[in-house]
């Protein structure tokens, strides 16, 4: 009986604040939070509008433009909000909008289910692959069998180009921690937690070979900051469109390129390439090292006072939330940053780069993390039952 009561206590204890007076899921339906705005991203509903801000290092609430807002062509806008005292300085009554709060008091999960489809919707653009399937339901299954799907926009039998009837478009976005700026900076200690969830696990390890002082000219897909050429390395093997990459350590950039015809190499001192690796293993040792001299700037979602990098480190891989951070040692010319260990996250739930009306379409998410959040509870009833 104790024994069972301890288990019972230690997933009670998971929710962490999920009963917090401070914990609001509710929303708000035709009121508006004026103002405050941080940013605005593209959402098909007031719910991945939340999930959106709940990722949000800095979001606090949101106020969501709904399909049937009629005051002009903004439509499935998310507009993230901040204030210094967390909650919003004016409220309004508004049709078309629904407002709410971060779930972060809540402590959700970090990848949330997205299961809804919606009719007449379609995710615009991070098209990597089209096919043709029988009905949205057999597009949903295509974007959930394959690993860099994270949603999907699918064209019905009634659609007014005939020739676009049936297909299916697989749609790619970011669903791993990326520092949004890496910059070198004496005394300052960067890295990730721990925790740090890179891509799929694989029973074969990986045989990556990078070309040392090596360049590829053009073809490029996007550039993005990086740490190493490892981390480059990961994030080419994470995007669909990737066929190998370049790594500029001066400048910690990674670019992407895509060219499945043909990779033309030049030597240049200080970069590294690279072919991304599929359906295998990577090497992921390159997350546990600290990088001295290196800074992981913005996305902050708080700092604490602590004696050294490690002790930082450490904690940020005890800390749920964090997916990476900064360190400021007291060689930091600033003496006000002495000591700061900075925590910091980015969104990495699937997000489509814009959402319109379309007629005669289906778009959705897939069903991978709804599949892991099934799975984790009939775990979690397993232990209930065993015991």
């Amino acid at each position: 009986m104790m024994r069972t009561y301890l288990i019972l206590l230690g997933l009670l204890s998971l929710c962490g604040l999920c009963f917090s007076s401070e914990c609001n899921a509710e929303f708000q339906e035709n009121e508006d939070f004026p103002g405050t705005d941080i940013q605005h991203l593209y959402s098909p509903d007031a719910e991945h509008c939340q999930h959106l801000c709940t990722q949000h290092p800095s979001c606090q609430f949101f106020t969501f433009i709904r399909s049937d807002w009629t005051r002009d062509n903004r439509h499935f806008y998310c507009y993230l909000k901040s204030t210094p005292s967390g909650v919003p300085n004016k409220r309004a009554p508004l049709l078309g909008v629904t407002s709410g709060f971060s779930l972060k008091p809540c402590n959700p999960v970090p990848q949330p289910c997205l299961s809804k489809v919606y009719q007449n919707v379609d995710f615009f653009g991070a098209d990597y692959q089209t096919l043709f399937t029988a009905d949205y339901e057999s597009c949903q299954r295509a974007c959930t069998q394959d690993p860099s799907c994270q949603f999907f926009t699918f064209v019905n039998d009634v659609f007014t180009s005939d020739y676009m009837r049936y297909k299916c478009h697989l749609k790619f976005s970011w669903t791993i921690p990326r520092p949004p700026l890496v910059e070198g900076k004496a005394s300052v200690v960067s890295g990730f937690s721990h925790k740090t969830q890179m891509g799929l696990n694989f029973d074969t390890a990986c045989q990556g070979k990078l070309f040392q002082n090596t360049a590829i000219p053009g073809n490029s897909l996007q550039a993005l900051p990086a740490s190493s050429a490892e981390h480059c390395r990961m994030l080419c093997s994470a995007h669909p469109s990737c066929t190998f990459f370049a790594f500029t350590r001066e400048s910690f950039t990674c670019n992407l390129k895509s060219n499945v015809n043909e990779m033309v190499t030049v030597a240049k001192a200080g970069v590294t390439s690279g072919l991304p690796e599929r359906f295998c293993q990577l090497d992921n040792s390159w997350i546990k090292e600290a990088l001295e001299d290196v800074d992981f700037q913005g996305s902050d979602i708080g700092f604490e006072y602590m004696d050294d990098a490690k002790t930082c480190q450490r904690k940020c891989s005890e800390d749920a939330n964090c997916q990476f951070y900064a360190y400021a040692s007291e060689r930091v010319s600033n003496p006000d940053y002495w000591r700061r260990c900075y925590f910091k996250r980015v969104i990495t739930m699937p997000a489509p780069p814009k959402v319109v009306k379309l007629a005669n379409v289906v778009s959705g998410f897939t069903l991978k993390n709804c599949r892991r959040a099934l799975h984790t509870y009939s775990c979690l009833n397993q232990i209930k039952i065993t015991v």
